[in-house]
């Protein structure tokens, strides 16, 4: 694996699904891209879960035998073109991180576990870029998965509505179709389950009026190839045909017994409960037509990472919208932003180890978020703020960095224990506490709110080097009139010592010394 490969003009897209795994590889040229591998393994990985949601071993060991043969195809490929996401099934897996430390012994790149909402955008943008549409359509988009079925609304590039919910074909047909058989009141069950889980916004979706609908993931696929089969030469799904091709199905009496041409054993499988789910949302919805789209998560993360449109972007809009939502205060959080980035410019001078531009655009994004729960009292804000962070919608994060916010916004104030900082797998831990430490300072720094406050009359340095012995200057003049902000500077040492190797040292630089 090349870690700088300026030429390099080759992308590597891998979908970590609840039934498959997906890897496809596009080649850049000029301002296009031209599909030129893909590989799917059938994994089937949320089949491995108990009733406790732990991956059995079984399972585990399946996805780490199908990334060992995705990394010998992406060996020459560097990080930046390579993007991984973990779906439904790694979202909820409580081992998850046993499953991430194995894959890591055999797969070298970074695995990122997306939300259920940014699933439903990526999907979405992957969709929308890949049909013929006009600007001007409301466009639907589904995806039923294999734990999990994604459904997003828009017009434009970010969806104005994403929603995923735990159903998908495989969790379904092991719930409610024991043994593989197919019944009426089985099939019935399952569908009126899709049908509850997405009643609470049935009124908001039709209201939307959609002017054109996509399905998309392999169950819409089957649907799709099966009504060719069946003699429907333009492949649009309507609800007639949904209707026929449910009685159609209702005739076997157990999976094995499906037989039309187009359908694969291991689709058999899962594709009645599949059938179930996509025909519970048709009808809630009260859809007209559905199209099928080849293109979904794999391509919409492919179009990121190819520059057609950046992430960064788009999570300056989310901050954006959270800013404005929740009504923050712009001029409070700008300035404790300023500080931030001065201090850590300080740090950067005299530290001996390097942090990614993506972990250090998230220490900016929490200093503007630090405050996001003043909506609810000013009371533990900093628990209000890092619930609304952990729960809220937030395109353009993946779950990990979304969790990172919340946990600096948590931890950026009062007493703190080293020990409950979650561990991340995509990030060094050493370098999470360094960014809560900038954070911490920055906030305390601007405790009085002050529009005029110059941040250059602090320097910051680590001493001895231990990268979490800080050594903070303050210019003489500004300490002899701000003796709150050396009163909480204070009260600030002694939460510091209370961890293991943190130290803050206060120093006041007397007039004429040298900084």
């Amino acid at each position: 694996m090349h870690t700088d490969k300026p030429d390099f003009n080759e992308y590597a897209v891998i979908d970590l699904g609840s039934n498959s795994f997906h890897m496809i590889i596009a080649k850049k040229i000029d301002n296009s891209l031209q599909i030129i591998y893909k590989n799917k393994q059938q994994v089937q990985l949320a089949s491995g879960l108990d009733k406790y949601y732990h991956l059995s071993q079984e399972s585990i060991q399946r996805a780490i035998n199908s990334l060992a043969l995705f990394a010998e195809r992406l060996k020459d490929f560097p990080i930046s073109h390579v993007k991984v996401v973990g779906t439904f099934t790694l979202r909820v897996a409580k081992n998850r991180l046993e499953f991430l430390k194995a894959a890591s012994l055999v797969f070298p790149f970074p695995i990122e576990i997306v939300s259920g909402q940014e699933e439903a955008r990526l999907i979405y943008l992957g969709a929308i870029n890949s049909e013929s549409v006009k600007q001007s359509d409301v466009k639907f988009i589904i995806d039923v998965g294999g734990g999990s079925t994604e459904i997003a609304i828009g017009k434009d590039q970010i969806p104005a509505f994403v929603e995923s919910r735990p159903m998908g074909c495989v969790t379904y047909a092991k719930r409610f179709f024991p043994n593989q058989v197919i019944t009426k009141q089985y099939f019935e069950r399952a569908k009126l389950a899709a049908e509850q889980q997405v009643e609470k916004f049935t009124q908001s979706v039709k209201s939307k009026n959609i002017t054109i609908a996509f399905g998309s993931s392999g169950t819409i696929k089957s649907i799709y190839k099966i009504l060719l089969d069946l003699g429907v030469t333009d492949g649009i799904i309507t609800l007639k045909r949904l209707e026929d091709l449910v009685s159609y199905v209702l005739e076997f009496k157990c999976f094995d017994d499906i037989d039309f041409p187009s359908l694969s054993n291991d689709r058999k499988l899962i594709f009645v409960s599949g059938l179930a789910i996509f025909y519970g949302v048709f009808s809630a919805f009260g859809l007209q037509e559905l199209h099928y789209t080849h293109s979904a998560l794999r391509e919409g993360v492919l179009y990121e990472i190819t520059g057609h449109k950046s992430t960064q972007d788009i999570c300056e809009k989310t901050v954006g919208f959270l800013i404005k939502h929740y009504n923050i205060d712009k001029l409070h959080a700008g300035k404790t932003v300023d500080i931030v980035k001065w201090l850590f410019s300080q740090w950067k001078m005299s530290a001996n180890i390097v942090i990614d531009e993506k972990l250090e655009s998230l220490l900016y994004w929490s200093a503007w978020l630090h405050e996001i729960g003043l909506s609810i009292n000013f009371s533990n804000i900093h628990k209000h703020s890092a619930y609304i962070l952990k729960n809220c919608n937030m395109p353009g994060f993946n779950e990990e960095q979304q969790f990172l916010l919340s946990t600096l916004v948590r931890y950026h104030r009062k007493g703190f224990m080293v020990e409950n900082i979650p561990n991340f797998s995509l990030f060094e831990q050493k370098q999470v506490l360094v960014l809560l430490q900038i954070l911490r300072l920055a906030v305390l720094i601007n405790n009085q709110r002050s529009a005029t406050l110059n941040e250059k009359v602090f320097k910051l340095r680590i001493l001895d080097d231990n990268i979490f012995h800080v050594e903070l200057y303050i210019e003489n003049d500004f300490a002899k009139t701000n003796g709150l902000i050396l009163l909480d500077l204070e009260q600030e040492q002694i939460y510091w010592q209370e961890n293991k190797h943190w130290q803050l040292d206060i120093r006041i630089n007397e007039a004429g010394q040298i900084w």
